[in-house]
């Protein structure tokens, strides 16, 4: 069956969308442009004529979005691509029970929901989909920034004032907190101190 026919013929049958049959990996994946992507799809049934179908959805899934078909992987003839499709960026190859759609060279313009299916009899069994998104710049992790170690301040005590009706001297309140304040000033009126800095 011809790609092209197949999916006029889409609409007339049943459609089994992320079916346990077809077991796709990774559900997400976001990669730089012009890097390589392998997307796995594996089979839980074993068919005689196993044909693997991948197709893309290039915008979220609604009534109006549809697949477009990329290639198809033939247990007799290999890979067998679309139409419009770019042949040296696409190939699907075999291992074991798993099939993969290799993508070379991604653009963002790539970036969409990828679908492995097969067709049964009669209905459209496809796997979960794997959601390819390519960027130009991958997010930076951002380091931990370090905590500074407060930097010791000698901080000295105002100038002592003379009060009327006390004997000796006493030092003035202040309200800057940079400047260190000792009751005791009045045994120790040229005392300084040490204060750590908030």
């Amino acid at each position: 069956m011809r790609p092209r026919l197949w999916l006029l013929l889409a609409v007339q049958l049943t459609v089994l969308h992320g079916s346990s049959v077809l077991q796709q990996t990774p559900a997400y994946i976001k990669v730089q442009t012009n890097k390589m992507v392998m997307l796995s799809c594996e089979a839980k049934i074993s068919l005689s004529n196993m044909r693997i179908y991948w197709l893309r959805q290039r915008q979220a899934p609604s009534s109006d979005s549809h697949h477009e078909f990329l290639a198809l992987w033939d247990s007799a003839k290999g890979t067998i691509h679309g139409e419009e499709v770019e042949q040296e960026k696409i190939a699907v190859f075999r291992d074991a029970s798993r099939f993969i759609l290799n993508l070379t060279s991604v653009k963002p313009e790539d970036s969409g929901i990828y679908f492995c299916m097969i067709v049964g009899s009669p209905e459209l069994t496809f796997g979960k989909g794997t959601q390819l998104s390519v960027v130009d710049f991958l997010p930076t992790t951002a380091q931990p920034t370090k905590k500074s170690t407060p930097k010791k301040r000698v901080c000295r005590l105002p100038r002592p004032e003379t009060q009327k009706g006390l004997k000796g001297k006493v030092y003035q309140e202040s309200l800057s907190p940079d400047v260190c304040m000792d009751t005791t000033a009045i045994l120790q009126p040229h005392r300084s101190c040490l204060t750590h800095g908030s």
